[in-house]
């Protein structure tokens, strides 16, 4: 399988990164291709709303989406990765996500897989309520398979991280695809 990592932490090496390296850890295991969009370092601009791509493209806007447009048509699993720092995905995914507008019937058509990866300082139970609403809309909305997520909660640094149970899930997520 081809599987995509959609990473939008502003940090490299931080604790949602952590996790997605031990999904494709696991996965890479298994026998799946992974390959990985850097969201939050890319050049990319705000969708503007303006629907000139009639929800199919191309994109008005000439930046890394055009790129990022056939990886993530190419692929057969979208694996969304994102710190959690205000209750719902990094503004450097969210930006990524809302411009699957103008590829929006293509990604349906392909009736893709897909998971969520997340790190979170926070430990309350509600914590990842939002963020799961969101993915769950996204899931139903562009006709996904949902894998699994692994929402880390207290997770602020990739040490912290490290010694939780959640690279194990994570690991284990990637490699029983």
């Amino acid at each position: 399988m081809n599987i995509l990592i959609l990473e939008g932490s502003p940090n490299r090496h931080g604790s949602s990164n952590l996790l997605a390296d031990e999904f494709i850890r696991g996965a890479r295991e298994a026998g799946h291709t992974v390959s990985v969009i850097d969201a939050a370092h890319a050049g990319l601009h705000p969708c503007t709303g303006c629907v000139r791509c009639g929800y199919e493209g191309p994109c008005v806007q000439k930046d890394d989406m055009e790129t990022f447009r056939g990886q993530i048509l190419r692929a057969e699993m979208l694996v969304f990765v994102t710190p959690l720092y205000y209750y719902g995905m990094s503004a450097q995914l969210k930006t990524l996500v809302d411009r699957f507008c103008a590829i929006n019937s293509s990604i349906t058509r392909r009736h893709m897989k897909s998971a969520l990866l997340s790190a979170a300082w926070n430990a309350d139970d509600w914590t990842f309520e939002a963020l799961a609403a969101h993915y769950r809309t996204l899931v139903r909305y562009l006709d996904l398979d949902d894998q699994g997520m692994v929402l880390g909660a207290g997770c602020g640094t990739p040490a912290m991280t490290a010694r939780s149970r959640y690279p194990k899930q994570a690991y284990a997520l990637g490699r029983q695809l």
